[in-house]
């Protein structure tokens, strides 16, 4: 596999990362993972400037143009002979760089960028979740971020496991429904989408923003909310989001089986839409 290294196209074998990188010893630096279909990245955009906004955010001077890297995410594909697979996974990952011992910021940073990409199957049909240990926070400016710790999201999905479920449902500390662990979750009450609103230590997703300005054009009404775990039992259906997978049905919750809803299907085909059409535009 070939990978993008701050300017540089090599075999993943031959690539070396400081050993002081700061990304590594502490976890400061940023990531995107976008979706490619026959080349084309999926909301490119969208993701460059949530990367650009997060360095912004984090002080992290990105060492490369948005348009250069969103260019290099190209050329890898085509490197890596990717350019026409149906569905690719691509990664963007940037990090403070080598700094000393501590801390406290380098004065001078010299950030390391890593794009890698590899080809990806068909996402899951559905899923089931189990409520998880770990806690989204809120006052946490990482939870509205795609910074690197990840080791919550970790623990939860593995607790999840352990559980016999496929995902785990995170709670925010206030103990409102926030999001599985690399995913947003969307809920059906009463013929409404409902989804847990920013304030809940979400990640504000690039596929949950596209489908809350999708619904409303389909006749879907949205609503964003904060949303207490007893009213799952009241809710008809269930889904999550995220780059990599789209919309994927929830089947079950803590044991208790959620029912299919037709709306899930029909906003999925609208999604489905709007990737193929964006696709075309290229």
């Amino acid at each position: 596999m070939k990978i993008w290294l701050n300017g540089t196209i090599s075999d993943a074998r031959d690539a070396r990362i400081d050993p002081s990188d700061r990304g590594f010893l502490l976890g400061d630096g940023l990531f995107e993972t976008m979706l490619a279909q026959h080349g084309h990245i999926l909301f490119a955009d969208e993701h460059m400037l949530r990367l650009g906004a997060a360095a912004e955010l984090v002080g992290l001077p990105l060492p490369f143009s948005l348009a250069e890297i969103e260019m290099a995410c190209a050329d890898l594909l085509d490197e890596n002979g990717l350019d026409d697979a149906p569905r690719a996974s691509v990664r963007v990952t940037v990090t403070r760089g080598p700094g000393p011992r501590g801390l406290a910021l380098p004065a001078e940073p010299k950030p390391t960028l890593l794009i890698t990409c590899a080809e990806m199957g068909a996402p899951p049909e559905r899923l089931s979740l189990v409520t998880a240990t770990p806690r989204r926070n809120p006052w946490s400016p990482s939870s509205r971020l795609k910074a690197l710790p990840y080791m919550d999201n970790v623990l939860a999905k593995e607790e999840a496991r352990e559980k016999g479920a496929d995902d785990a449902l995170l709670l925010d500390t206030n103990g409102n429904v926030a999001c599985a662990s690399a995913a947003n979750i969307f809920f059906w009450e009463d013929g409404k989408l409902v989804t847990p609103s920013a304030n809940c230590g979400i990640l504000p997703g690039i596929t949950r923003a596209a489908l809350l300005e999708l619904a409303p054009d389909i006749g879907i009404d949205v609503s964003e909310e904060e949303i207490a775990p007893a009213r799952l039992s009241r809710f008809s259906g269930a889904f999550v989001t995220n780059s990599l997978m789209g919309p994927v049905p929830v089947t079950r919750i803590d044991g208790r089986d959620i029912p299919a809803h037709s709306m899930t299907a029909r906003l999925a085909a609208a999604y489905e839409l709007l990737l193929d059409a964006a696709e075309d535009d290229e």
